[in-house]
């Protein structure tokens, strides 16, 4: 099994982490397992995304990653950026879970959806807090859009990531979606 880096960058919103596996080959890109929001500190956005990537020391983002740091920077920065181009390998993922991410991650930025929307564009209509539940675990927020779904009666649901729904409703705005105080209620 190929070993799993990680580093650390700064964004608007704080200091984020991303991880990522090495390519097999020259010609592949190397695919994102990991992505950490900001944490209250730096300190404890890196010492999560090192526990989480299983690796005691950060490295030097190779230049595909690199760009998608750039890329992410300027997408928090307010200059939205599509993702869905983004390598990702989620392994042990269960293939509910990975058709939900998938459905996410065809959301446009500054669109929403509501789970119950998700559900049954999955053929599973009574399945809204699976996909609930299948965000909540999203080991990749931002490049798999889990902010960008939310509750059914207009709220703006939950949000597992650091900060919560404040963090939520931030990612939301930047990308201009109609965010209103009626959403936290």
């Amino acid at each position: 099994m190929r070993a799993i880096s990680y580093c650390v960058f700064e964004t608007a919103l704080g200091t984020c982490g991303i991880a990522w596996r090495e390519p097999v080959d020259p010609v592949s890109q190397p695919a994102v397992v990991l992505f950490q929001l900001p944490e209250v500190t730096a300190q404890k956005t890196e010492s999560r995304i090192a526990a989480r990537a299983g690796s005691g020391q950060p490295s030097i983002a190779p230049p595909r990653v690199a760009e998608l740091i750039e890329k992410i920077q300027r997408h928090l920065r307010g200059e939205v950026q599509d993702f869905r181009d983004v390598a990702v390998e989620l392994n042990g993922v269960s293939e509910f879970d990975l058709q939900v991410y998938e459905a996410a991650r065809g959301i446009p930025a500054g669109q929403t959806r509501t789970y119950g929307e998700i559900a049954r564009a999955l053929g599973q209509p009574a399945a809204a807090q699976d996909v609930g539940q299948a965000l909540s675990k999203n080991p990749v927020p931002l490049i798999v859009p889990c902010h960008r779904i939310s509750a059914a009666d207009g709220k703006l649901g939950g949000f597992s990531a650091p900060g919560g729904r404040a963090t939520k409703s931030k990612l939301l705005a930047l990308e201009g979606a109609p965010v209103t105080p009626l959403l936290f209620s």
